[in-house]
C-alpha cells in the first residue's frame, strides 16, 4: 500500500511520457502508431487499501511513500472513486467510538463500483466473535444510507460475511451494457473507464466472426462475454475457482448462451489440446470441438511461457492484453517468425505510476 502524493496538472505530461516510452518499446516490431486511451486524471480506481492507524483515541488511513517509506495520513484518496472518498469518511467516523470494531484492526479494503455498490473488508489481527458481528451488522446498517454495502471481517483463518460477498457492477460497452459480478478478494480490472476502452478497442480489432474464439486467464468473464457476440462460440479457461465461478455466473446474468468456461491453466490446457494430458475437465467441455482461430490473452506480468506461446502460434489472430510491456515486446518477439503486429494500444490504467497497460493484435503472415 504505497502512495506518492499526486498533482493532476501534471498528468498529461506524465500520459506523453509512457505513450513515448511504449513506441520506443514497440520500435523494433515496425509497430507505426499506438492508440493511446487516457484516464479521468482523479476518482479512478475502483478498489483500494489502506493500512489503519492507531494513535491514542485516533484513528486513521495511512499508506507509504514508495521512496522514503514514510507514513502519509490518508483522509482522503484522489484516485479513489468519489463512493471510496465518501465511505472513508463516514466508515472511519464510525470506528473512532468503536471499541469492539476498532480493537486491532490493521487495514481496511474498499472494493466499489459505478453503480453505486461497494465491499468493505476489515482486516484484524484478532479472533472475530459473535460480539463483532454485531457491532458489525450495525456499522453496515449505518453505512447503507451512502450506498449499498457488503461488509465482510478478516482474521486469521477466519471469514465472517455480511452478507454478501460480491457486487454487481455494469460494465459499458460501445452502447452496451454487461452485469458483471465482482467478488472480494478476487481479480478486478481497478480502473473502470479504461477497462470499458480496453474491452472496446478488442471487439473492435476483434470484428464480426463466423469462428470461435479462444480465450486463457479470462478471470471472471470481463473480456470474454461482450467478445461472445463477435464469435460463433468462446472456450475460456481460467485457473482461479472463484473466477470461474464468477465467469459462469455472470454469463447467466447476461443471457450469454455460447460460452463455455473451464477451470484449467493455459499450460493445462495446451498439453490437454495436444493431446499430453488426459483431462476430464478438458473432456467435458470437449475442447475438441471447437473451431477457434483467434484466441485472447490477458496473462500475469510474467507473460506467456514456452508451451502457450507455442499454442497461440498456431491461431490466425491473437489478441495480446499486457500489464508489462517488457514481457510483452519478449513474446512478440517469440512470434515474429509467424506473426506481425497490425494494431497497438496503450491503456493508462494506472495514472501516475510507472506502470502500463498495453494491447496488441497479431496477424498470422501469409
Amino acid at each position: 500500500m504505497t502512495y506518492k502524493r499526486i498533482d493532476t496538472s501534471e498528468y498529461p505530461q506524465q500520459l506523453a511520457q509512457k505513450a513515448d516510452r511504449v513506441r520506443e518499446m514497440f520500435r523494433p516490431f515496425h509497430i507505426n502508431e499506438v492508440e493511446v486511451f487516457e484516464s479521468p486524471a482523479s476518482h479512478y480506481r475502483m478498489r483500494a487499501e489502506f493500512r489503519v492507524w492507531h494513535e491514542g483515541d485516533d484513528l486513521y488511513y495511512i499508506m507509504f511513500n514508495p521512496e522514503t517509506r514514510e507514513k502519509i495520513r490518508m483522509d482522503k484518496f484522489m484516485p479513489g472513486s468519489l463512493l471510496i472518498n465518501k465511505l472513508m469518511k463516514e466508515l472511519i467516523s464510525l470506528l473512532k467510538p468503536n471499541e469492539v470494531l476498532r480493537r486491532k484492526l490493521f487495514q481496511v479494503d474498499f472494493l466499489t463500483t459505478t453503480t453505486g455498490e461497494a465491499i468493505i473488508s476489515l482486516l484484524y489481527h484478532r479472533s472475530l466473535d459473535d460480539q463483532w458481528e454485531q457491532e458489525a451488522i450495525q456499522l453496515r446498517e449505518a453505512l447503507i444510507s451512502i450506498a449499498k454495502v457488503e461488509l465482510i471481517g478478516r482474521a486469521r483463518k477466519q471469514k465472517r460475511v455480511l452478507y454478501k460477498e460480491s457486487v454487481t457492477e455494469e460494465v459499458k460497452v460501445d452502447r452496451k451494457s454487461y452485469l458483471s459480478l465482482q467478488t472480494e478478494n478476487s481479480f478486478t480490472q481497478p480502473n473502470a473507464i479504461i477497462n470499458q476502452q480496453m474491452i472496446s478497442w478488442a471487439k473492435r480489432h476483434a470484428g464480426n466472426n463466423s469462428h470461435d474464439l479462444l480465450e486463457l486467464y479470462c478471470g471472471n468473464g470481463n473480456f470474454t462475454l461482450p467478445l461472445a457476440e463477435n464469435f460463433n462460440r468462446v472456450l475460456a479457461t481460467e485457473i482461479s475457482k472463484s473466477s470461474v465461478a464468477a465467469a459462469r455466473e455472470n454469463a447467466e446474468l447476461n443471457n450469454i448462451q455460447n460460452v463455455t468456461v473451464v477451470r484449467m491453466s493455459a499450460e493445462e490446457f495446451s498439453a490437454a489440446l495436444s493431446g499430453e494430458l488426459e483431462s476430464k475437465r478438458a473432456a467435458d467441455a470437449e475442447i475438441h470441438s471447437f473451431d477457434c482461430k483467434t484466441v485472447l490473452v490477458d496473462p500475469p506480468r510474467a507473460g506467456l511461457d514456452k508451451d502457450t506461446l507455442k499454442l497461440v502460434s498456431q491461431y490466425q489472430r491473437i489478441i495480446y492484453i499486457s500489464c508489462n510491456p517488457e514481457t510483452l515486446t519478449e513474446n512478440i518477439h517469440d512470434l515474429s517468425s509467424s506473426h506481425k503486429v497490425t494494431a497497438a494500444a496503450m491503456f493508462d490504467q494506472f495514472p501516475y505510476t510507472d506502470h502500463i497497460e498495453t494491447g496488441v493484435v497479431l496477424e498470422r503472415k501469409s
